[in-house]
């Protein structure tokens, strides 16, 4: 791999991983509605102006429907999901939830695009759905912890309907084009949120509104650029692998920057579900038909 392809790698994972502390930050002053179109606003403008200067084309009419509700799922209902299940639960321990989200893409492929799982890769979704049911129930009777973990597992369902279906989207358009105006036509739902977020705006310290512009410049817009540049150089499966590392990282940084550390159960739940992926990802396919297409999909 050469330096260039690892660096944008690097740079998407750790952005990413940054999220989750970004947004439990942004949750002290904003609502999480507000939150989630404040953050979608500033990554849709950055998203413009970088289509407009590379002159990204606009997609064909016929297939706006078809992107906007893959859209709607992947972006709207998913942003909006995490940042109202982050409102009880550690921003570490929603990144180990989301890391499951590969075996729902994997289930659903199998289900709907033909794809084929061997006893690997069904002994690998049995795993990491254990671990998750750990995370969920850690707490146990806490209510509004359970609550907020199924939000983050809706989450972790929703965009893996959106990884599945931009599937046949992704072989009529390049990933930028498709990246830079899916991400900006789930943005226009959000646009129901926007009363009373100037006042938010106002009345929020300067460290809360840089923590929503660095979510919505950085792991919003930059790294699904950034990731997309990786996957045109360097084979997914070798690219998708690293993704393991993004709940340590998100974990490290919640520590120093929201001061959150997960419980024992928490950690034992999350490297579970994380050795789950694993199988699913690297095993969980007859060997004939290779692993690469999954493997994109995570």
């Amino acid at each position: 791999m050469d330096p260039l392809s690892l660096t944008a790698i690097l740079v998407t994972i750790l952005f990413w991983a940054s999220s989750f502390a970004g947004i439990k930050a942004g949750l002290e002053h904003f609502s999480p509605e507000h939150l989630t179109v404040y953050r979608f606003l500033v990554a849709s403008v950055v998203l413009l102006i970088y289509a407009a200067i590379n002159k990204i084309p606009f997609p064909e009419w016929k297939d706006v429907p078809r992107i906007f509700g893959v859209s709607l799922l992947g972006i709207t209902i998913y942003h909006y999901a995490l940042n109202f299940g982050e409102i009880t639960v550690p921003a570490g321990v929603a990144s180990l939830i989301i890391a499951a989200g590969p075996v729902f893409t994997a289930l659903m492929a199998t289900l709907w695009l033909g794809e084929r799982l061997n006893w690997l890769g069904w002994l690998g979704i049995f795993v990491s759905i254990s671990g998750v049911t750990l995370i969920v129930l850690g707490k146990g009777g806490d209510l509004s912890f359970t609550q907020g973990a199924l939000l983050i597992l809706l989450s972790a369902f929703v965009t893996s309907l959106y990884f599945v279906l931009q599937k046949p989207l992704l072989k009529k358009y390049p990933p930028r084009q498709f990246t830079v105006w899916s991400l900006v036509f789930g943005t226009l739902p959000m646009l129901v949120s926007l009363p009373g977020l100037p006042e938010e705006i106002r009345a929020a310290p300067a460290s809360a509104n840089w923590a929503v512009v660095y979510i919505g410049i950085f792991p919003a817009a930059l790294a699904y650029l950034t990731w997309t540049f990786a996957l045109s150089r360097v084979p997914a499966s070798i690219t998708t692998s690293f993704l393991y590392v993004s709940p340590v990282l998100a974990i490290i940084i919640s520590y120093f920057w929201v001061h959150e550390v997960p419980n024992q159960v928490t950690l034992i739940g999350g490297a579970i579900a994380l050795i789950g992926v694993v199988i699913v990802n690297t095993l969980g396919k007859p060997r004939a038909e290779g692993t690469g297409p999954r493997a994109k999909q995570a």
